[in-house]
């Protein structure tokens, strides 16, 4: 028996590896790097929010974990270049990359402005190619590891008045696909997490976007079969499973985490 839980704990373990997670400073980013920390890693954490950012790794730094704050514009090659640059200076290598920064407008084609598509796509899919390019190289050299895209359910299927949105995420829903199809010999598992509603300020942001009730919104939003809206943790804990050697075999699949809201 204590050979089987020794055998489990170094399959989720994370021991002396670095990831590299964007949308870092909120949500399922921060979430996700807290439990990736508690697994072992040294996280690097990336986002445009400078104070919120950095309050984030200093609070991982105070619980024991080791992390640092980077701030960068994913929609910007050159600042993802010098990123990608300094996180390889201060860690030595990059193991794990979370593709998760993310920005929605709620409109249809037809009322979205020619500079929201572009912030849409630029941050929602754009960013994952950035890193991505960069990252890689840097993962090659450490003979393998684990990107992981978040994706969303309305990546799969399509949603209303969201269509930027709707097309960068089922942009990234194939991207993956591709990704792992071309680095698979390279020893590096790609694959995308698909969340539904999950609690966050870019989900009650919509409510505002839509001009709607936030209480009511989160209320509809919790009709699913599960009957309750998600938690930032319910993904990180599957970032964490394809972030580890739980999922060796795993790579160029989409993980729907949503409550059952597309079932």
């Amino acid at each position: 028996m204590v050979n089987v839980k020794n055998n489990i704990i170094n399959m989720i373990s994370l021991e002396n590896k670095v990831a590299l997670v964007t949308g870092a400073a909120s949500g399922i980013g921060l979430a996700t790097a807290k439990l990736l920390s508690d697994a072992g890693a040294s996280i690097a954490m990336i986002d445009i929010d400078e104070a919120k950012g950095a309050k984030a790794a200093e609070d991982i730094n105070d619980s024991g974990g080791r992390a640092k704050f980077f701030l960068c514009d994913v929609t910007s090659d050159s600042a993802c270049k010098s990123t990608v640059e300094a996180v390889y200076e201060e860690y030595g290598r990059i193991d794990i990359l979370f593709n998760n920064a993310g920005v929605i407008r709620r409109k249809t084609v037809l009322d979205l402005k020619e500079e929201e598509w572009d912030l849409s796509i630029d941050v929602n899919l754009k960013s994952i190619y950035l890193l991505s390019r960069y990252v890689i190289p840097i993962m090659i050299k450490g003979n393998g590891g684990s990107i992981i895209n978040t994706g969303s359910g309305w990546g799969i299927k399509g949603g209303p008045d969201a269509v930027a949105y709707c097309a960068a995420k089922g942009g990234v829903v194939n991207m993956t696909r591709a990704m792992a199809i071309d680095h698979g010999k390279h020893e590096i598992r790609v694959n995308c997490v698909c969340p539904g509603d999950i609690d966050t300020p870019l989900l009650r942001g919509e409510a505002k976007q839509l001009g709607v009730d936030e209480e009511e919104f989160m209320k509809e939003a919790a009709d699913r079969p599960l009957n309750r809206v998600g938690e930032p943790l319910d993904v990180a804990k599957t970032v964490l499973y394809l972030a580890s050697d739980l999922s060796s075999w795993v790579t160029g699949v989409s993980i729907v985490v949503d409550g059952g809201g597309i079932a």
